[in-house]
């Protein structure tokens, strides 16, 4: 599709959406980037035990879909970056998609998954990225909005980090940045024209954690001894100035009313001298507290955003710890849909439910053996740690303080764990062994690995399903290519 026809098809029905004012609805991030998932019912179960009825998929897993049909779930599913540019290429790629990842599961809608949104990327504009997403994500999001046409009622939206706007100082001064304005006008013309919300990831704990000039209560929501004047307006927390940082960018390219979804938010639990439980309880359930309050901000009074996604449901031990060990620990629950504190989402339930029926491997673990020399360790630990989780053994994890045959035991039995307890995997030259006693020291737990021989079959179709799909994709793009080289 053309520039011109994008353009086209994104002004044809530009409707501005003045934001409601009813009360936001607090939702979760599933993330399953973990070496230790929960079979997906066992997740569902708790998503409904907790009465939380709206998730956020990066992907269209079917082994997750599948689970979510007939739970009353609201849901969410992404299109990956990767998939972009094949989908942002051709039409039937993107009629492709629809019917593989989001028909097959709604058909008959009462019992299937209730899909709302497509999420088109992930943060596809950073600037990390470089541009590589941009040109992609405008004819992509045109492609599959064409491809859904009989699927009523399921809008489309495009997360993005927050690092699209900009200020000088205060919100009111809050604009896109130069390299985004045009693409990102004709995208909130087409979220205005479907009714579909501006989608935003916020993280005052980033804010916090990247300068060390950031006033800490500045990023709560108890107020703050460093508030932000902005003329008549004043700002007590981070969150409310990112917030209507972006109002005020919307407001710059005339979509001021547009509705605004948070995408992400939240605050990890471990990892950063200020990631921390004490922390993530009192900024988690302060936004959760604020949003509810519908108060609104300063340039929105009384109207808060549209959704709210927590970010995350679960710890995910396999991220990249590129921008911290943070990154594997934002969990309301830990990989094993354990609470981590007590906390109020709003949704009828005082405090946090645990998941039930996880399906743990037997409870043994491994440990560095008492009667050896451990003075040759070090090659073992880096193979344990680079293979496993380690990051609770770090400055600021919860198993720091545990002493060095502690570390190493943890080190162990993290690597021990994520084998499947294969007793060959704690020899480790005779310095490991295995124990049937628990070894947790104080809030440092030892984990018991989960028994995925079923998660493991359902993943390895998902795995090969998304394969399946993608192999149709290039296949269709290499007989597009020849059909044009026949033609030139």
């Amino acid at each position: 599709m053309s520039a011109a026809a994008v353009v086209a098809f994104l002004a044809a029905a530009v409707v501005l959406s003045a934001p409601r004012g009813a009360e936001a609805a607090v939702g979760v991030n599933w993330g399953t980037v973990s070496a230790h998932r929960m079979p997906a019912p066992v997740v569902v179960d708790l998503l409904r035990a907790n009465r939380i009825g709206r998730v956020k998929l990066f992907d269209a897993d079917p082994a997750t879909l599948s689970a979510l049909a007939g739970s009353g779930v609201q849901v969410m599913v992404g299109i990956t970056n990767e998939m972009l540019a094949a989908i942002a290429a051709s039409p039937p790629a993107a009629d492709a998609w629809v019917a593989h990842n989001v028909s097959r599961y709604v058909v008959g809608r009462g019992g299937g998954a209730d899909i709302r949104y497509i999420a088109v990327g992930n943060e596809p504009f950073l600037t990390s990225y470089q541009g590589q997403f941009q040109s992609y994500v405008l004819p992509a999001t045109t492609n599959i909005q064409q491809s859904l046409l009989i699927l009523q009622g399921i809008k489309l939206v495009v997360p993005c980090n927050a690092d699209a706007y900009q200020s000088a100082s205060v919100p009111s001064q809050g604009m896109f940045r130069p390299d985004l304005i045009q693409i990102v006008t004709q995208l909130t013309a087409f979220l205005s024209s479907t009714g579909a919300p501006f989608m935003v990831n916020i993280y005052p704990f980033l804010s916090l954690y990247q300068s060390s000039d950031f006033p800490q209560d500045y990023a709560f929501f108890d107020g703050s001894s460093h508030p932000v004047v902005d003329g008549l307006n004043v700002y007590y927390n981070a969150f409310d100035g990112n917030f209507d940082t972006l109002v005020s960018a919307l407001s710059k390219i005339g979509y001021g009313q547009l509705p605004i979804a948070i995408g992400e938010v939240g605050w990890p639990t471990e990892g950063a001298p200020s990631a921390n439980l004490t922390a993530a309880r009192a900024f988690t359930q302060g936004l959760i507290s604020h949003v509810s309050s519908n108060k609104g901000t300063p340039l929105r009074p009384g109207v808060p955003p549209i959704d709210v996604y927590l970010f995350s449901l679960l710890d995910e031990g396999q991220k990249s710890i590129l921008p911290g060990n943070f990154e594997r620990h934002w969990g309301l629950f830990s990989f094993d849909g354990q609470a981590k504190y007590p906390l109020n989402l709003g949704l009828g339930n005082p405090i946090l439910k645990n998941a039930k029926d996880v399906p743990y491997l037997p409870p043994r673990w491994c440990v560095a053996n008492p009667g050896q020399n451990l003075e040759n360790v070090e090659n073992h630990l880096k193979l344990a740690c680079t293979m496993a989780d380690c990051t609770t053994l770090y400055y600021g994890g919860s198993c720091n303080a545990i002493g060095e045959k502690g570390n190493i035991s943890y080190a162990f039995n993290s690597y021990y764990q994520l084998q499947k307890q294969d007793a060959k995997s704690c020899d480790f030259d005779g310095l490991g062994m295995i124990t049937y006693l628990d070894p947790s020291i104080g809030d440092c737990r030892f984990l018991v690995g989960i028994d995925d021989s079923r998660t493991s079959a359902i993943y390895s179709s998902s795995d090969c399903s998304g394969m399946r799909f993608r192999l149709w994709i290039l296949a269709f793009l290499v007989i597009g290519c020849i059909h044009i080289g026949v033609y030139l």
